[in-house]
């Protein structure tokens, strides 16, 4: 397993340079890198060498239900490919949109009703088909360059719950269209991460670690807050001081297989415990690994 930190720990406005030093520092060997304008994928490789870090993968993500959006995504979705290849990685995450721009029967966008969706707040069958054919339109593309797909879950989003991300699994074809499921927006999504990666375990080539605090989410649900409001709330949590049972996941994927890439990405943490909060995840992280084996 290779395991890597995401510079998303670390709000916006911090310097790069300051985010791969911390990482760095935390104990991490890799951290997920993006595409940057003015940037090279070669220039990005020699930056994390400074850093003595390799990237990981990264996340590409789009409106895939939008048929306007349909050739403009494709040719993003290439650059990142092979950006995703020139770094030296051969997983990419995907994810969609939504948060503000998909509004649903009831007159809501989705980050508006995170963790209380219904199949009112969901796409239409027309928005369905675009969306897989769409997504399996990039992930071909993908392979074209050796890199795998890998769908990663977000509340939020117009693919949230247990029965949307079914849904998706189901229409694309699990050659182009792999699973990178994030544990911790199932849980908040109130689905159980260990069964649900027990049931798609093969499909599985990446994984993105997150960790929520059970009682915010338990306040957050009654209280109807939207996305933000569970952030502001103190929502994620370091690995391990959490509800997700990590343990019980890596049993699951290690059992079928799994050798790829694990992303530490602990969400939405103040700049002066970024570095603390990665080092606590990694350090939890790295003892109940070696606990499995």
């Amino acid at each position: 397993m290779l395991i890597a930190c995401a510079p998303t720990t670390w709000p916006g406005e911090a310097p790069e340079e300051q985010i791969l030093t911390e990482i760095a520092r935390a104990g991490y060997a890799a951290a997920v890198a993006m595409p940057r304008e003015g940037r090279t994928a070669h220039e990005t490789v020699r930056l994390y060498a400074r850093h003595w870090l390799f990237p990981a993968p990264g996340l590409f993500s789009a409106d895939f239900w939008r048929a306007e959006r349909r050739e403009a995504i494709l040719d993003e979705a290439r650059q990142q490919a092979r950006f995703t290849l020139d770094v030296g990685c051969n997983e990419l995450f995907l994810s969609t949109g939504g948060f503000q721009q998909y509004v649903g029967l009831r007159g809501k966008h989705r980050s508006q009703l995170a963790g209380r969706i219904t199949a009112e707040d969901g796409m239409n069958s027309a928005e369905w088909r675009r969306f897989a054919d769409l997504l399996n339109r990039v992930g071909e593309i993908a392979n074209r360059d050796s890199v795998r797909c890998c769908f990663r879950n977000q509340v939020g989003s117009v693919i949230e719950t247990a029965q949307e991300i079914e849904k998706l699994l189901s229409r694309t074809d699990p050659a182009l269209v792999y699973f990178g499921p994030d544990t911790g927006h199932l849980a908040w999504a109130g689905v159980d991460p260990v069964e649900f990666c027990r049931q798609h375990a093969k499909r599985i080539r990446a994984i993105c670690l997150k960790d929520i605090n059970p009682e915010v989410l338990r306040q957050g649900l009654a209280r109807r807050w939207d996305y933000d409001g569970f952030v502001r709330g103190g929502l994620f949590v370091e690995l391990g001081a959490g509800c997700v049972d990590f343990p019980g996941v890596f049993e699951v994927v290690e059992a079928a297989g799994f050798e790829g890439w694990a992303i530490v990405e602990p969400d939405a943490t103040p700049a002066s415990s970024a570095p603390e909060v990665a080092a606590a995840s990694r350090e939890y992280l790295v003892k109940i690994i070696h606990s499995t084996q």
